[in-house]
């Protein structure tokens, strides 16, 4: 039996899918993940999502639509985890490509319906802004999931839009979203958990990565991304909520205006028209800035005097918990040093590990 779950916005909502497929439908069904390759900059140098053509080694499944296997690479300088979670997941993540806008993502998603026949469909997104109107000041990543969207309400087939952690992306506030949350369909726990405890150990998914510590029993404010933006971790963020599929279209701007698309640069003229901003725009200007930043060397002394005063600071702002991306940005570390940075902490103050967060205590402690 094939349960099929489209990752709304790629990266952390495809581990999101692994936890939720096996907390919902339990180990004996399949589950076919679609995905984007978009693993953002701390991953992957290059900006915007990968297509079939930045693979090599990609298994076709359909004539629109391939499998991302282990042994698949992406092709340099590109970079990629869905081989690293097809090595390490019992799941076929299939390779979401919007390159040919959201006429090309509705076809695929097509071809694995009548392919696979699945015995449910699921559009997962962590953190809500899925339902986003277009025009939150604080809304950072909207392409994504309106392509994956837009193309769900045109498939002759039933699908079901899953939200995760409501507010846990630090794009659209719990308050916010709560009015359209429909029922809660499952509460997260440390059990489901530790089904994708490993992958936590190395994705740089910060929504996930929170989802995840929620549903452990962390409770706090998470300090995240390059910004530093608040997230509170409370009772509201293990929970999985069903939310009508229509009406998140009918939210959703940006979703409504590019269902025709036939390319990715329409969605990007679409976004920066309705939006404001491309967030491949915002990749790409940050990915010229970091080309000419100088390498710097990971010095232990050093990186743990930053984070004492990184530490200070963070808990005048009343923050509990911050993720190892953050660190890394607040330190003016290169993305490549985050899995060292991480060690490092770890081996140097294992009791601040609060898998998968690092935790900002109260009582300040200097190296």
């Amino acid at each position: 039996m094939t349960r099929l779950i489209v990752a709304a916005g790629g990266g952390g909502d495809a581990v999101a899918a692994a936890m939720l497929s096996a907390a919902l439908y339990g180990d004996e069904d399949q589950a076919v993940i679609l995905t984007y390759a978009w693993d953002r900059l701390l991953i992957d140098p290059v900006p915007g999502p990968r297509g079939a053509r930045d693979f090599t080694g990609l298994e076709r499944i359909t004539p629109a639509v391939s499998a991302v296997p282990a042994d698949a690479h992406a092709i340099a300088p590109a970079g990629s985890t869905l081989p690293r979670l097809a090595a390490e997941l019992p799941h076929t993540f299939a390779l979401l490509d919007p390159h040919q806008g959201v006429e090309g993502v509705t076809r695929q998603l097509e071809e694995l319906i009548t392919h696979f026949e699945p015995e449910s469909i699921d559009l997962l997104d962590v953190g809500g802004d899925i339902l986003a109107r277009g025009d939150e000041p604080t809304l950072k990543s909207p392409l994504a999931d309106a392509v994956t969207l837009a193309a769900a309400c045109q498939v002759n087939a039933s699908i079901r839009l899953l939200v995760a952690g409501p507010g846990l992306d630090g794009e659209l506030s719990p308050d916010d979203l709560r009015p359209i949350l429909g029922s809660l369909v499952h509460t997260l726990t440390a059990a489901d958990v530790e089904r994708i405890s490993t992958v936590l150990e190395w994705h740089p998914s910060e929504a996930t990565a929170m989802l995840a510590a929620t549903a452990r029993g962390v409770r706090g404010t998470c300090e995240v991304r390059d910004a530093g933006l608040p997230v509170a971790l409370t009772d509201e963020g293990p929970r999985v909520h069903e939310v009508d599929l229509d009406e998140a279209v009918n939210r959703n701007s940006l979703a409504r205006a590019i269902m025709t698309t036939a390319l990715l640069d329409e969605v990007e003229a679409y976004s920066r028209e309705i939006c404001g901003f491309s967030e491949i725009d915002y990749e790409r200007n940050k990915a010229a800035w970091l080309k000419d930043q100088p390498p710097l060397k990971l010095d232990s002394e050093a990186v743990l005097t930053q984070l004492d005063q990184f530490e200070a600071e963070a808990r005048t702002r009343g923050v509990t918990h911050t993720t190892f991306r953050h660190i890394t940005e607040a330190l003016n570390l290169n993305g490549s040093q985050r899995h060292a940075l991480r060690q490092l902490l770890i081996d140097s103050r294992p009791e601040q590990y609060d898998a998968p967060l690092w935790h900002i205590t109260e009582v300040p402690r200097f190296s």
